[in-house]
């Protein structure tokens, strides 16, 4: 077979999918990009087993049809040094050589056969849809993917979770010190009479495959998923992953329903004085300490075992008798930078339970929270 094709063209759709090979492989053909040609679509697929990457692109002067498999590095090292430039692929059928040919010279590569790479996962008839604006699953995934575990004992906890009702989805991550509900409305989904609600575990692998495509993608986004896997169809790429076993905690039973502090505050002048005032915390406990009292709070930490302190007060919307609360300075700062607000909403109700972080203003058809655990305070 052979093929005509953008140098870069194809260098960004390989690069787009090569995040999902390992560095090692268990299975010596999941070091290469599957190339299939039929018709003048060239489909390229990238897969670690768990989860598979697929896009698509059109290319010229086709004779033939067939698929081979080639080594990933090789071929992006390639691609990478050349500037923007056709170039034609022919793979020879029989014993699978392929050659790129440039304008000023040819490479030689021995493919493997496609057909030894792992087959996509059929899926179920129980199987349910539900599509959504790319804009929601991506608010969805980048505000909740920094809070996902990394916890071999609850890999349940290692992804995100999506709870979809039938005119809603939320969209949840937690590690147990932090957690991230989003809600956020979805166009469409199939559920029975019967059922209230469906949910699945995305792996945090796949979650930042999708981090670093959606972006680059419009419209709308189908989700078809059963018991097992989830297929992501998206108008340039299609994932495919395997979800995450077993029950996801419940979330709202550790969400606070009422707060008897509300403090509101600029989120940049948060942000930025936390940064400043945690270089001197310990670096053990990174705590950071608030003190919330007379439309002020002031922000301090100290290093006893350095001899080292510092403080700093910023105005705030704040009434009531004063309070103290203590969190863990990037897990406050990590939050902050995850929300979009101007001003953000710190609601509280003792140093020894969960405060929330809510955005003054939500994005349009988004419902936004987040917590954080607080630390015990000495004093």
């Amino acid at each position: 077979m052979k093929f005509v094709v953008s140098s870069t063209e194809l260098l960004s759709h390989l690069q787009a999918i090569s995040r999902v090979i390992n560095s090692k492989n268990s299975l010596p053909i999941l070091d290469n990009f599957l190339l299939d040609l039929q018709g003048n679509t060239l489909t390229l697929t990238a897969s670690d087993v768990e989860t598979t990457l697929i896009t698509s692109m059109q290319v010229d002067n086709i004779e033939g049809n067939g698929k081979v498999a080639v080594v990933s590095r090789l071929l992006l090292d390639t691609l990478r040094e050349f500037a923007d430039q056709p170039l034609t692929f022919t793979i020879n059928d029989s014993n699978l050589a392929m050659v790129i040919t440039s304008a000023n010279g040819s490479y030689n590569f021995i493919g493997q056969n496609g057909d030894e790479y792992p087959r996509l996962p059929q899926m179920q008839d129980e199987a349910r849809t539900l599509i959504l604006p790319v804009s929601s699953l991506n608010a969805g995934i980048s505000k909740t993917l920094f809070c996902t575990a990394d916890d071999e004992l609850r890999p349940v906890m290692n992804g995100v979770y999506f709870d979809i009702e039938k005119d809603a989805i939320t969209i949840v991550a937690t590690d147990a010190h932090k957690l991230v509900r989003l809600k956020t409305q979805l166009t469409s989904v199939t559920m029975s009479d019967e059922e209230e609600k469906l949910s699945f575990i995305l792996p945090k692998k796949p979650a930042n495959m999708l981090k670093n495509i959606l972006p680059k993608e419009s419209g709308e986004v189908e989700v078809i998923f059963d018991s097992k896997n989830a297929y992501f169809k998206l108008s340039n790429y299609t994932m495919i992953c395997r979800q995450v076993e077993g029950k996801f905690p419940n979330y709202n039973g550790v969400i606070p329903k009422t707060n008897l502090y509300k403090i509101i505050i600029d989120r940049i002048t948060l942000l930025n004085a936390l940064k400043r005032v945690s270089v001197f915390s310990n670096q053990a406990s990174n705590l950071i300490k608030l003190d919330f009292a007379d439309n002020n709070v002031n922000i301090s930490a100290q290093d006893i075992d350095f001899s080292i302190s510092a403080e700093e007060t910023i105005s705030c919307q704040f009434e009531g008798e004063p309070i103290k609360i203590g969190f863990k300075s990037p897990f406050l700062i990590e939050i902050l930078n995850n929300i979009s607000s101007s001003d953000v909403i710190l609601e509280v109700t003792d140093p020894s339970r969960a405060g929330l972080i809510l955005p003054f203003e939500n994005e349009p058809n988004e419902e936004l929270l987040m917590l954080l655990m607080p630390m015990l305070l000495n004093d």
